[in-house]
């Protein structure tokens, strides 16, 4: 059989897959909300300042989300800078958060490389802080204790994103036990969920189906999630444009955006005019807004193969290869904004 005849076998075993569980997913949510929407807020440069009035914007509308964090402090050697929980003032913001309902995830301990030792004192200090230890996980850009990062991520194109990455010698290994930079063990104990490929697409239902969904390949991370990418302002505006909010309605969908506020969000200290509408909009219809472990729990109670098959995992893949392929066409396109920093409009997908 030739391999586009195989390509388009398995695009077909998994539509017909994705139709029966959307299907079963098509029940209600709770409290019979239509869909169900949530937000991972990055922590790369955020400060109370440029992030504070957005999380204002989301308690107010009810909408409640996720914010990662560093608990260690962050370096000027870090490829992205940041306020951490040892800012005092950025602590007190945090705490704030999550006593009015917003959850708080980990973007690695730190804005640089950490090892297996301050991997660990990270967790803790997290935990001093704020008293529990974070549920879900997000890799961080360059850190070389990201988890199945990089290749280790890939099963079917693999080779492919060496070869496109070939230039840029990076080095993961939280997942490889003979590293100083391993966590694995760590990441399995702590961890329920860990946000892997970033799609332009607003419901999940439609490419991940089984989200969560552990990989048997990737055995160190309990169960891994998708998101709808809205890296920055304009991305994020583009996603929840108003035929696509309508959609996710219609379809009884998930969404969980996956976004930097402090790239472009906030401007004089006042949330972007596009953005307030968009989030005002959202927060009329009849949506359940909650955090991404509590969207997820949910998720996984369903009666749902909680293992990922090799044709979905593909099938995932490729999605995430195409949708990257448009994003460089769409980035040279586009007219940048002029609140986003031009770092930050490649971000860890």
């Amino acid at each position: 059989m030739a391999l586009d005849e195989r390509s388009s076998d398995s695009f077909i075993q998994l539509a017909q897959r994705s139709t029966e569980i959307q299907r079963q997913r098509m029940t209600a949510f709770p409290d019979n909300k239509r869909f169900a929407f949530s937000i991972f807020d990055d922590t790369d440069l955020s400060t109370v300042e440029n992030v504070g009035p957005v999380y204002k914007l989301l308690d107010e509308i009810g909408i409640r989300t996720t914010k990662s964090v560093w608990p260690l402090a962050s370096s000027s050697n870090g490829r992205f800078g940041g306020a951490s929980l040892q800012d005092p003032d950025y602590l007190k913001f945090v705490l704030g958060l999550k006593e009015s309902g917003f959850e708080i995830a980990l973007h690695n301990v730190r804005n640089m490389c950490s090892t297996r030792e301050q991997v660990q004192a990270g967790l803790e200090e997290f935990r001093r802080l704020l008293g529990f230890y974070p549920r879900v996980h997000a890799n961080h850009s360059h850190n070389r204790e990201n988890i199945y990062w990089g290749p280790a991520r890939f099963s079917r194109i693999a080779r492919l994103y060496r070869a496109m990455t070939m230039f840029r010698r990076l080095s993961f290994e939280g997942h490889i036990q003979e590293s100083k930079y391993f966590w694995g063990d760590l990441c399995r104990a702590h961890f329920d969920y860990v946000r892997n490929f970033v799609f332009r697409e607003i419901n999940l239902n439609r490419v991940n189906p089984t989200m969560p969904y552990h990989d048997p390949e990737r055995p160190f991370v309990n169960a891994w999630f998708s998101s709808s990418d809205g890296h920055d302002v304009q991305a994020f505006c583009e996603l929840l444009r108003e035929v696509n909010q309508d959609r996710l309605e219609e379809e009884q969908g998930v969404c969980i955006v996956y976004t930097h506020f402090a790239c472009g969000f906030v401007s004089m200290g006042a949330v972007h005019p596009r953005v307030d509408f968009l989030l005002r909009r959202l927060a009329r219809k009849d949506g359940w807004f909650t955090p991404v472990s509590t969207l997820l729990d949910f998720l996984r109670k369903r009666p749902l193969v909680k293992v990922i098959s090799i044709t979905e995992r593909s099938a995932l893949e490729r999605r995430w290869l195409s949708d990257r392929l448009v994003d460089v066409v769409f980035r040279g396109i586009r007219k940048p904004s002029p609140h986003v920093e031009p770092a930050t409009r490649r971000r860890h997908l």
